[in-house]
């Protein structure tokens, strides 16, 4: 079975490279290829995360990826097999610099079009709400792109994040004001899933990646200790019941790859895996060109 993960981080940080220690891995280029080949991973979205990008147009330049150097549209050995979305730094774009910042994002989104394939929003990292209209030029971008927006929902990685910003239910007015922009809620909204569940089942154009729902190594003992951790996520995702609307994702290094690909095929019906672990990432980040 083919995979693609919707959601991934390929970012030279140290940080990343302490919990990919703890998952069994190395944040490294070299370790992420060895892991697709061995897992069938044929394509990966990394959420952007750089902060060096030169400012082209007066606006605030998207975060990108960096992990074997400076991240450009001709990046030094970046996977044929690897599409990045668009970093936003909401905190500092002003209203006034807003259309500026639309331009330096549609500078990646016209010239990299194999490649680019979104726009990451870091809400509960920057206390800013998805809502806020210094947004609204670059929802305009991604629907004229037909480009999907994804958005940090739920807990955050550090204690520094304020998680009333990352609320799953400050999608629905965006999703309502904007019909035309697929959305995608980053981590199910975890641990608000119920809230998550429902503004995908109203919103014709909100969708749920699942990654980083675990973080770490999952062995048998810790799936024995969490059974109703995992009983929960199955009974809201019967009661969506879309299962045209959920993806699978990572969120590299954060977890051991083999153990959540595990943990995924038991959350998920079998009769869904093909949907869920490819065709819907294939057809929500509409640009990812799959080689043969």
């Amino acid at each position: 079975m083919k995979i693609i993960d919707a959601h991934m981080h390929y970012y030279n940080v140290e940080g990343f490279f302490q919990v990919a220690a703890n998952a069994g891995h190395e944040n490294t280029a070299a370790c992420w290829e060895k892991i697709c080949q061995e897992n069938n991973i044929v394509y990966s979205i990394a959420m952007g995360n750089s902060y060096d990008m030169p400012s082209r147009f007066g606006g605030v330049p998207p975060r990108l990826i960096d992990l074997n150097g400076k991240f450009e549209l001709n990046p030094y050995n970046k996977p044929a097999n690897l599409g990045y979305c668009l970093g936003v730094m909401s905190e500092e774009i002003t209203l006034a610099a807003a259309e500026a910042t639309a331009q330096e994002f549609e500078y990646y989104l016209a010239a990299d079009k194999d490649h680019c394939l979104g726009i990451k929003f870091y809400m509960g990292y920057n206390y800013v709400y998805l809502g806020d209209k210094r947004h609204y030029p670059l929802f305009e971008l991604a629907q004229a792109y037909n480009v999907p927006i994804a958005m940090h929902s739920g807990e955050t990685a550090n204690h520094h994040g304020k998680m009333k910003y990352a609320h799953p239910l400050t999608v629905d007015e965006v999703a309502q004001d904007f019909p035309n922009l697929n959305i995608v809620l980053c981590h199910f909204g975890n641990p608000w899933v119920v809230d998550a569940a429902a503004v995908a089942s109203k919103n014709h154009n909100v969708f749920l990646d699942l990654s980083g729902l675990l973080e770490g190594k999952i062995d048998a003992a810790f799936m024995k200790e969490h059974k109703d951790y995992m009983n929960y996520l199955q009974m809201w995702l019967k009661f969506l019941n879309r299962w045209d609307k959920i993806m699978y994702g990572s969120d590299w290094p954060l977890v051991n790859i083999p153990d959540y690909i595990a943990f995924m095929q038991k959350l998920i019906p079998e009769k869904h895996h093909e949907d869920f672990f490819c065709n819907n990432a294939l057809r929500i980040y509409n640009r990812i060109k799959l080689k043969d």
